[in-house]
């Protein structure tokens, strides 16, 4: 049975519908940094998914060839998550996407060393023949959050959003957006496959203690 972050870590990747405080251990990410509308057909976010998927492949798949890497053990690879900001904004404001600066990722197995990625990029340059140099590993030490479930289009996430910082002043917190903490998102469910009012996303804002 292959290890299934998921069903391993549901407090981070299964949450409730109703918004909860989590800490959220330090984790590595093959990621993608970009500008603009991530709907924009052709444009630098859907290019993104390629680059991200490719390594996070190579290094699954990697057991099938010669290349062994110490650690290793089967995996469902992890889902897609994104970090977005907006110049000015604390959070986001869906109604100016074209003004997303975002970091596209997906979690690496503990097992994946910067020399593994640096291997896994390699690899997946010559065999793809497609250029993999806008890749990078990255370690992000996450912290304290407010957490949610959205249920509903991306674009309805505002509501839950309201409730999710709600609750977090109610419990004595504050949103805390500097450096790296960033408005989160973890995409459960396919969105070319799935209704949008039954697309399932983690949301998580960063907090700190008032």
């Amino acid at each position: 049975m292959a290890f299934d972050y998921k069903k391993e870590y549901k407090e981070f990747y299964l949450p409730s519908k109703k918004p909860g405080i989590v800490t959220v251990p330090p984790m590595n990410f093959v990621s993608v940094q970009g500008r603009g509308d991530p709907n924009e057909p052709g444009g630098e976010y859907q290019a993104a998914m390629e680059l991200l998927y490719g390594i996070a492949f190579t290094i699954k798949m990697s057991y099938k060839g010669s290349h062994k890497i110490d650690g290793y053990f089967e995996y469902v690879v992890p889902p897609l998550e994104g970090l977005w900001h907006q110049e000015g904004v604390d959070g986001v404001d869906y109604a100016h996407k074209e003004c997303f600066e975002w970091t596209s990722m997906i979690r690496l197995p503990d097992f994946v060393t910067r020399e593994v990625f640096d291997w896994a990029v390699q690899e997946a340059t010559a065999k793809k023949k497609k250029d993999f140099s806008k890749v990078q590993f990255f370690h992000y030490d996450e912290g304290l959050c407010v957490q949610c479930m959205h249920v509903g289009s991306y674009d309805a996430e505002p509501e839950t959003l309201e409730q999710m910082d709600a609750f977090a002043r109610e419990q004595g917190y504050e949103t805390d957006f500097t450096g790296h903490r960033r408005h989160h998102e973890i995409y459960l469910s396919d969105p070319r496959r799935t209704a949008q009012e039954k697309l399932k996303t983690v949301l998580r804002h960063p907090v700190r203690v008032k």
